[in-house]
């Protein structure tokens, strides 16, 4: 398996049982996995989408990383993880919605 340059993981609230509870599951953060996968291939970025337990950034949710940048963002939505694609693209994080 070739190491894809990006791996983006986006927040999906679960827990230790298995179970998603959230702010991210409950805004929803599964809808994002296919929308960033979809962005992905569009563009034609050397990248990977996975799915996270809990990130601790509830109040900010959904929320995502990229690495191996570490990059986090949240309040997610279509239009913001568009514009986050577009940057990535060129290296380079969309700093107005980055976490920290």
């Amino acid at each position: 398996m070739k190491k894809p340059k990006h791996h983006i993981f986006i927040c999906n609230s679960f827990r230790l049982s298995g179970e998603p509870q959230g702010v991210c599951n409950k805004k929803g953060a599964p809808g994002f996995m296919q929308y960033v996968e979809e962005g992905i291939l569009d563009r034609g970025l050397d990248a990977m989408v996975s799915s996270t337990g809990c990130l601790k950034v509830c109040d900010r949710g959904p929320a995502m990383v990229v690495y191996p940048q570490g990059w986090w963002y949240g309040e997610l939505t279509e239009e913001r993880v568009d514009e986050i694609l577009d940057a990535l693209q060129e290296g380079k994080a969309v700093e107005e919605y980055l976490l920290c």
